[in-house]
């Protein structure tokens, strides 16, 4: 194993700092792209990767639905990632200074109580990370970036203030990949998720049959979404998580129950639920 994670961006993104969490003592790999994060993976050169598939403000994240199924990767983790935004700028910047807020249209949108406190023009970015790069580079006592503060230490930057973000719940899920599948018997997992996806065949009330052996067999759906194929708007591709492992009669049978309703069905992977997980779910 050569303990290598990768993921989209650059170092000091909010990828990288759940990298660092979820495997610390590991080397993180930044890359470009979702894509040739999971190219990173399948060519060897990173053992594991880090992706982002949803966040509490903002939803899912665009484009890993889509890539997961043809990645040729496995879900062997999750893991959850508290965003914490913090102000950066050079040393010789104050909050009386700053003038500009530079970051990722998302991350500006999660900090706007601050923008308006200060006063800041914000100024998008193609991520924090980049952000905090870009100050530390070019910036002048009037620039500031919203990143973590992993970014102002991989950039030298100094924190203002911290814990800007307007809601204090704002936390991102990951699914950590893998070239391996990794699926321990039940008895190994205490409380096993599974995620997978699946096409419903074109006949009436089909994603209604299809889903019903998980109510009747008493099966936790605690994610379901859709999303176009192709760009065609009668190919809908389901993606879900679910409590319990595919070995669970349970779970056993509502999967079969899917399978005969559904064109499709891929179990891209069986996993233990994370802590953060369990403790918001009082388990």
């Amino acid at each position: 194993m050569n303990q290598i994670i990768a993921f989209q961006g650059v170092a000091g993104a909010y990828s990288d700092l759940a990298c660092r969490h979820a495997y610390p003592g590991w080397t993180t790999l930044g890359c470009p792209s979702f894509e040739a994060a999971m190219s990173a993976v399948r060519e060897g050169e990173a053992e594991l990767a880090m992706l982002p598939c949803e966040n509490s403000l903002a939803g899912r994240v665009p484009d890993i639905h889509r890539l997961l199924p043809e990645s040729g990767l496995s879900v062997i983790g999750e893991h959850f990632e508290r965003v914490e935004h913090c102000l950066l700028a050079r040393h010789t910047a104050t909050l009386d200074t700053i003038r500009r807020a530079h970051s990722h249209p998302m991350a500006l949108g999660q900090v706007l109580k601050v923008i308006k406190e200060l006063n800041l023009t914000p100024v998008i970015e193609a991520d924090t990370a980049g952000a905090a790069q870009l100050v530390a580079r070019e910036g002048t006592d009037e620039d500031v970036a919203v990143a973590s503060e992993l970014a102002a230490e991989v950039y030298g930057l100094k924190i203002l203030r911290r814990n800007v973000e307007d809601a204090l719940h704002n936390t991102t899920r990951f699914y950590v990949m893998s070239r391996e599948r990794k699926t321990p018997p039940p008895a190994q997992m205490a409380h096993p998720v599974t995620t997978f996806v699946f096409r419903v065949r074109n006949m009436p009330a089909a994603l209604f049959k299809a889903l019903g052996g998980f109510a009747t067999n008493g099966v936790n759906m605690t994610k379901l979404e859709s999303y176009m194929l192709d760009g065609a708007f009668t190919a809908t591709q389901f993606l879900c998580d679910v409590d319990g492992h595919p070995e669970d009669p349970n779970l056993f049978r509502a999967l079969e129950e899917l399978r005969y309703f559904s064109r499709e069905l891929r179990v891209l992977g069986t996993y233990p639920a994370s802590p953060f997980r369990l403790a918001h779910e009082g388990l």
